[in-house]
């Protein structure tokens, strides 16, 4: 006999236990088991005031964003309309089924405040970085970097073209974004740009790098350890390739200072193999570089490259193939010079006389008088990561930097941080450290064997 559901909900007690309905494999289950909170409280304690009505206890909030982060929930009114009817969610933030839900007003007003002041976001990170080191998920031995473009909160429509003129003063321009731009600039800042500026986000760089249509975009960038591809450490940047590349030496440095983690080796592609970070890694850093040299010394039109001379350190010189000499100075001089240029190179150059009786002088510099070699001041740093790159464990490095491009794509894909929703530098400072944040942990609650990590653990696992 088919049965009817009645469909009474007149019944005015309940025995109604919450937890009982969390499923036991339920990701924020394995999430809250790994997750310490505890300390929260005291870190952001000084920027509340002592007196006056209570507020929001900030714990709900991280653990709200944590929610909405871990489920690719950005947009705070959706998130407090999930937290009102999930009950895994309510689970996790603490609330039980008569606790009112904070108004979506109170993130914004916390996150340009409190949240900000106290870099709240980067504190949680931390935490949640020591708890994988605790669990055992961080060897140190080998770090990984890359960067990934996420579209700004920006469109071309609301910019300003190079060289066009514009009031930089005008009041319907004066968001939060612009604010933290025009503190930036000097004083004496021309109203004439170099580039597209959005004046929506105008720290978000006009970029064409993906080889399609140009946006407005901030670039994330990761610094993973690679045994488990934990995180350990995030920076926003504009969408510039030096930008990115200088953001290397801040995580690394970081990483350092907080966890006490250096690495053997650095794993990273071309963009980051330039000779001052190669000889920055090698020479101060004492880091393998297993990463590609870039260069350009290659030529052509058919001629001989760098690559055909013979260089003989002992002596500082280059040789031709035909035997002649390129030295960086053919006499003394009353006052030493450096011979270093503007561009940290040195230059070799060979003897006219030389070149002009050389029968292969067509196949080495026909259209000048002399060869001359520009040779970097870190050459020698250069060297050790192109005979790195002949060994097999560069062979492994090179399958280990997918883990960073994995986790690109897991965040653009699955946690659908695939354009801001917030504006600024800062803006996106706060997006890309929850987002990290979220990642870890999903990664903690999964590979963690060990169960919740006891209270201070922090050295790094062996």
């Amino acid at each position: 006999m088919m049965g009817q559901h009645t469909g009474n909900q007149n019944q005015l007690f309940y025995s109604f236990n919450l937890d009982e309905h969390i499923p036991a494999n339920h990701l924020l289950r394995s999430i809250d088991q790994c997750l310490d909170l505890g300390e929260l409280r005291i870190h952001i304690a000084k920027h509340y005031s002592p007196i006056g009505r209570p507020s929001i206890d900030p714990e709900l909030m991280i653990r709200m964003l944590i929610v909405g982060y871990c489920y690719g929930i950005r947009s705070e009114r959706r998130l407090c309309e999930e937290v009102h009817l999930n009950l895994a969610y309510r689970w996790f933030c603490r609330l039980s089924l008569e606790d009112a839900i904070p108004n979506h007003s109170t993130f914004s007003k916390n996150r340009h405040g409190r949240f900000r002041e106290s870099d709240v976001f980067r504190w949680v990170f931390d935490e949640v970085v020591r708890r994988c080191m605790a669990a055992g998920l961080i060897k140190g031995e080998g770090f990984a970097i890359d960067a990934s473009l996420v579209e700004a909160n920006a469109s071309h429509q609301h910019s300003v073209a190079p060289g066009e003129a514009f009031d930089w003063n005008n009041p319907e321009i004066r968001t939060r974004a612009m604010t933290e731009y025009l503190d930036a600039l000097d004083n004496n800042q021309s109203s004439d740009v170099e580039r597209k500026i959005s004046l929506s986000d105008p720290q978000s760089r006009w970029t064409a790098a993906t080889g399609g249509i140009a946006y407005f975009a901030y670039s994330t960038n990761y610094l993973i350890d690679t045994a488990h591809g934990i995180i350990l450490d995030v920076e926003a940047t504009p969408s510039h390739r030096t930008a990115e590349v200088d953001s290397t030496k801040t995580m690394v440095d970081r990483v350092k200072e907080r966890f006490d983690l250096k690495p053997d080796r650095l794993i990273a592609d071309t963009a980051y193999g330039s000779a001052p970070m190669l000889g920055w890694l090698v020479k101060e850093k004492q880091i393998e570089p297993h990463i590609p040299v870039m260069d350009k010394t290659a030529r052509k039109d058919g001629t001989l490259s760098r690559d055909d001379f013979e260089w003989n350190e002992a002596a500082d010189e280059y040789r031709c193939p035909a035997g002649n000499l390129l030295r960086i100075q053919w006499r003394d001089y009353k006052t030493p010079r450096s011979h270093v240029t503007s561009a940290d190179t040195i230059i070799y150059r060979s003897r006219a006389s030389d070149c002009a009786t050389c029968s292969m002088k067509e196949k080495c510099c026909p259209n000048t008088t002399f060869r001359k070699i520009a040779r970097s001041i870190h050459e020698d740093a250069r060297d050790v990561a192109r005979k790195i790159a002949t060994t097999p464990e560069y062979e492994i490095s090179r399958c280990e930097r997918k883990k960073v491009e994995m986790l690109f794509a897991h965040m653009k894909t699955i946690l659908k941080l695939d354009r801001l929703r917030l504006r600024g530098l800062t803006g996106a400072t706060d997006e890309f450290t929850l987002t990290a944040i979220a990642q870890n942990l999903r990664r903690l609650a999964k590979l963690s064997v060990l169960g919740t990590p006891s209270k201070g653990l922090g050295a790094p696992a062996t």
